[in-house]
């Protein structure tokens, strides 16, 4: 009985794996059968996109755009060089997407891996002893804070780069905005010694027509940046004035600055121009990303200039009343 007991667990325990092998052979087949046919399509789209050239080609030679072979050569040059620049596009592209993806794994996983540390740790033998222990939840409960933000922050850059985020355009007091703003981040500001100020035209009122919610992302990135790259007692001065029916403002800081060779992929998703303090201030990498999909979103521009050592200046547009 016991060795018939046994014979049958040892069916029904190969049964399951050879089910699995089974099951592991067809999703693998079909994996080379899908790549297989995604590359067969390619390559007829490769020959389609060719012969509607030609085509192109022929009804030009006939039609006497095309007179002699140094034309001819030409417009076969022209081919070759745009299909070069696609290749080329594409080629960036798929470097671009690894490196996102890189940078969306390994910003998780820190923190993942901070909790799982201080979790670890306190199952292993501190969970008893009060001190580390609430030490220890306060620190794995700023790292869950840190993931939400992070999430949080991708879910903003992808609905508006997939232009599934609706602006709401009103009309506001930019001078209130700003202010409420400052008043947000004063103690943060204060921890460093670093002063706010907002500079104006005297008598002069600044109505904005953007949405409001979304500006105030843009001020509250901008000045956290200046807050944590800022120099002790240093100051962010906030300038407002209009110029050819519009609203410039600048968030000038004077702080650790950047060097010029990282400027021009400062809007970046998680691009830092120094990772490890980057990190260590708590930042998510994607503040700047954001700040400029925003602007952009409401069809304005946003530049930077900046000078290492003696700090950064931002500078965009919103449209008046």
């Amino acid at each position: 009985m016991v060795v018939f007991l046994i014979s049958v667990g040892f069916y029904f325990i190969s049964s399951f794996w050879l089910a699995g092998i089974l099951s592991f052979c067809f999703v693998f087949a079909g994996g080379l059968l899908m790549i297989f046919f995604i590359k067969k399509y390619s390559e007829r789209q490769m020959v389609q996109h060719i012969y509607e050239q030609l085509k192109e080609l022929s009804s030009k030679k006939s039609s006497g755009v095309i007179e002699n072979k140094k034309q001819l050569d030409e417009f076969i040059r022209d081919i070759i060089q745009e299909r070069k620049k696609e290749q080329e596009y594409f080629k960036n592209l798929d470097s671009y997407r690894k490196e996102y993806l890189g940078n969306v794994s390994h910003e998780l996983k820190t923190p993942l891996f901070n909790i799982q540390g201080y979790v670890s740790t306190l199952i292993d033998d501190a969970m008893n002893d009060k001190e580390i222990l609430s030490e220890y939840l306060k620190k794995t409960d700023k790292n869950i804070e840190r993931m939400i933000n992070i999430i949080d922050d991708l879910e903003t850059i992808s609905q508006l780069e997939s232009g599934a985020m609706i602006l709401d355009y009103e009309l506001f007091d930019l001078e209130q905005l700003i202010n409420e703003v400052f008043e947000q981040m004063e103690l943060v500001a204060k921890a460093k010694g670093i002063t706010f100020k907002l500079v104006k035209e005297p008598n002069e009122y600044f109505i904005a027509n953007a949405d409001k919610f979304r500006i105030r992302q843009v001020f509250n990135n901008l000045l956290s940046n200046s807050v944590k790259y800022g120099k002790e007692n240093g100051k962010t001065t906030i300038t407002i004035k209009k110029e050819q029916g519009k609203i410039l403002i600048s968030v000038a800081d004077n702080g650790i600055g950047i060097d010029e060779k990282h400027l021009p992929r400062i809007f970046e998703r998680f691009y830092r121009v120094d990772k490890g303090r980057s990190r260590e201030q708590g930042g998510t990498g994607l503040g700047l990303a954001i700040v400029k999909h925003i602007i952009e979103a409401h069809k304005q521009t946003i530049s930077v200039q900046s000078e290492l050592g003696k700090g950064t200046v931002f500078t965009f547009t919103l449209d008046s009343k």
